[in-house]
């Protein structure tokens, strides 16, 4: 049986699936995949965070203030980033946050499995002369 904590995760839109002794089919959406990949190179702030992930993303991933804090809010609660201590810098309170080993490691699986899946379909797209369409 899955516990709450498991249940809490997939319903939080960061993992697909659950079995009792390991994760699989864990997949990122592609919000949650540009915010933790915008901090690879370091801690950042939230605001930061959204402008980065859309530089990642070429413009296609713009994250609303909402979605953005509610993505760090799951991501904290599933250790994968944590939260520096509140300061104020030009007027504003910001918080910075750091990505975790898991949630590098998270961010690996997903880029591997992104790779592999693009691959796959490439060599599909590239065996194949035409498109029939009927």
């Amino acid at each position: 049986m899955r516990s709450k904590s498991s249940r809490n995760r997939r319903a939080a839109g960061l993992t697909i699936g659950w079995l009792p002794t390991y994760r699989v089919g864990v997949e990122l959406r592609p919000p949650s995949y540009f915010a933790l990949a915008a901090l690879i190179d370091g801690p950042l702030h939230g605001y930061a965070i959204a402008q980065r992930a859309r530089e990642l993303s070429d413009g296609r991933e713009r994250l609303s203030t909402g979605t953005l804090y509610a993505l760090l809010e799951r991501a904290l609660s599933e250790s994968l980033v944590i939260a520096g201590e509140p300061y104020v810098k030009g007027g504003r309170q910001r918080r910075d946050y750091t990505l975790t080993p898991a949630g590098r490691a998270l961010l690996a699986d997903e880029a591997e499995r992104l790779a592999h899946a693009a691959t796959a379909v490439s060599r599909r797209l590239s065996a194949t002369s035409k498109a029939v369409l009927t």
